[in-house]
């Protein structure tokens, strides 16, 4: 395990376990939810990487650039595939000081999964500001390979907890929980005003046009949750009665890679040999006013 520390922030990492942040702390108080002790699951840690594409691909199936790529699809998650190949992998260390780590992870390319090779960075570190993660991947191989980008934070919710966050539309999913029609942000859930997540349904979804922004108020205390452009759109996860909350920038909608082909802006990148995607999150606390 590794911890950063700077100012009032605490945070500690295990790039072993998916290059993950463990915790994340603001004047020793939890502004990530926890993971618990000795945990080796993933999806129980506090905030982990989702390269070379973020969330949902229906039946973990696609056609690119005239070849049928059948993705490899967890137990769980079955039959789609989830969150990419990062998230499942090791990374290595590449430097690290008190308050800063650089982790990278290459793929070779499987060719009975994801056949381009990549290679990711991230870098974690902490300021008195707050928490900055930048996760880029690069196009390692000799064709032009689709791609996105996605960080996935688990925060830490109060029984008073208020989100609030600006998006143009959201989109609505089937009972499979792929996308099916961008719709105005109440037919789910409207956080444009600051919704107490105690009133909110249950919300699995992806709002388009987000402004990069997103402040979730409580427990006497402001966190705010900010993205470069390259984060157009925002998952946001909340479970009815949950302790936390998932405030995920990602650089494209879910299921991207099977988008009709008359939709105008889905956010998948290509990118040539050579190319690079970026992404980068930055969360910062304040005593709420």
């Amino acid at each position: 395990m590794i911890v950063l520390t700077a100012g009032d922030w605490r945070a500690t990492l295990a790039p072993e376990l998916g290059g993950a942040v463990l915790s994340l702390d603001w004047r020793d108080q939890r502004v990530f939810r926890p993971t618990p002790d000795g945990a080796t699951d993933i999806l129980e840690t506090a905030c982990f990487p989702l390269v070379p594409y973020a969330n949902r691909i229906a039946d973990g199936r696609f056609i690119f650039g005239g070849r049928t790529v059948q993705l490899q699809a967890l137990d769980r998650f079955a039959p789609h595939a989830l969150h990419g190949d990062g998230w499942l992998q090791p990374w290595a260390v590449v430097s690290r000081s008190a308050d800063a780590v650089v982790m990278t992870l290459d793929w070779a390319g499987d060719p009975n999964g994801w056949p381009w090779p990549w290679r990711a960075e991230q870098r974690v570190s902490l300021s008195p500001r707050g928490l900055e993660i930048a996760l880029s991947v690069v196009n390692r191989g000799d064709k032009p390979m689709p791609t996105g980008l996605g960080l996935h934070p688990y925060f830490h919710r109060s029984d008073d907890a208020r989100l609030s966050l600006a998006a143009t539309g959201v989109w609505a999913t089937d009972a499979r929980e792929i996308p099916e029609c961008l719709v105005e942000p109440a037919a789910i859930a409207d956080w444009s005003q600051g919704l107490p997540l105690a009133q909110a349904p249950f919300v699995d979804h992806a709002y388009a046009g987000w402004d990069g922004v997103a402040r979730l108020a409580g427990g006497g205390r402001q966190v705010v949750v900010s993205a470069d452009p390259s984060a157009r759109w925002v998952q946001v996860y909340a479970p009815v009665g949950a302790d936390f909350l998932c405030v995920e920038p990602v650089t494209h909608r879910p299921d991207a890679l099977n988008a009709p082909g008359h939709e105008a802006d889905s956010g998948l990148v290509i990118l040539d040999p050579g190319q690079t995607l970026s992404l980068r999150m930055m969360v910062e606390a304040d005593d709420q006013a």
